[in-house]
């Protein structure tokens, strides 16, 4: 009997043993077996990936909006740069065609001053021109402390525009030779035909549809062509000889042939013009 138990024991030992060495061997073997995982190891695998991808399509979709939402902010202020940087060039571009304006003004204002050296000249900016008067007022930024004096001539680039009628101490108003008033002073103006001869009238009026200015009460029926130079007479003593006016345009006959009243055409834009040259009739070195 004690020898059936002691071969029991030995028989389960053995059982063990090749237990142990069994399942030693299968786990080495699924060790080596790298394509086969355990089930349960395929299971807590599968699980973990559906919980990762649960996980990371919220996760990287919050990712793709912050990015997105990032890139918008970039765009927008790239646009906002950009959008500045084109009002810039606008503005510079607008600068530069005012200044070339300027500067186109001043050389013929000068190329009048070059012409008028018996005079004194006195140059000065168009402060302001209302719209509602705009064929009859400006305001230059010259006044008495400049020497300003009522009733001198105003010229624009290379023609008479007007003559100061009112005068303060740092500006004045200048009355243009457009003006619609039927009680301003008038330019008493001579024609000088192309064969020397000359006609005396007064510049009367402006005609703005056409843009010429009407000269009448001519004293003359000598052969007025279209062409012809006309300029200040220097009749009346308020505005001297030879300030140019214009080219005669048209010329309106009578029943007779003799002419009525001339269109001229003003040797200055009277519409567009911001400096000008108040002209002082006292001769230099009187």
């Amino acid at each position: 009997m004690q020898k059936f138990f002691s071969n029991r024991k030995l028989i389960i030992v053995m059982i063990a043993i090749i237990i142990s060495m069994g399942l030693m061997a299968y786990s080495v073997t699924v060790r080596n077996n790298r394509k086969t995982p355990p089930l349960v190891q395929q299971f807590g695998n599968d699980v973990v990936g559906v919980l990762d991808h649960v996980v990371a399509v919220p996760t990287n979709g919050i990712k793709d909006g912050f990015t997105s939402v990032g890139t918008l902010i970039n765009t927008y202020q790239e646009n906002a740069q950009l959008k500045t940087q084109v009002d810039d060039l606008a503005q510079t571009k607008i600068q530069n065609q005012t200044l070339q304006h300027e500067n186109k003004e001043l050389k013929k204002q000068l190329k009048l001053n070059k012409t008028l050296t018996d005079y004194s000249q006195i140059s000065a900016a168009v402060l302001t021109r209302s719209p509602a008067s705009w064929q009859n007022y400006v305001i230059i930024n010259r006044g008495q402390i400049n020497g300003i004096k009522k009733d001198m001539p105003v010229m624009a680039g290379s023609g008479l525009i007007g003559r100061v009628v009112e005068v303060n101490k740092t500006n004045s108003k200048v009355q243009l030779i457009s003006t619609d008033s039927q009680t301003s002073n008038r330019f008493a103006a001579e024609i000088t035909t192309k064969n020397g001869g000359t006609v005396n009238g007064v510049i009367s009026g402006y005609n703005g549809r056409t843009r010429q200015i009407t000269m009448t009460q001519l004293n003359s029926n000598a052969k007025v062509a279209k062409g012809d130079t006309v300029e200040t007479s220097g009749l009346g003593g308020l505005t001297p000889r030879g300030l140019f006016i214009g080219k005669v345009n048209s010329i309106k006959h009578d029943d007779y042939g003799l002419a009525l009243s001339v269109g001229i055409e003003p040797a200055t834009n009277l519409n567009n013009f911001t400096v000008v040259t108040v002209i002082n009739r006292q001769i230099k070195g009187d």
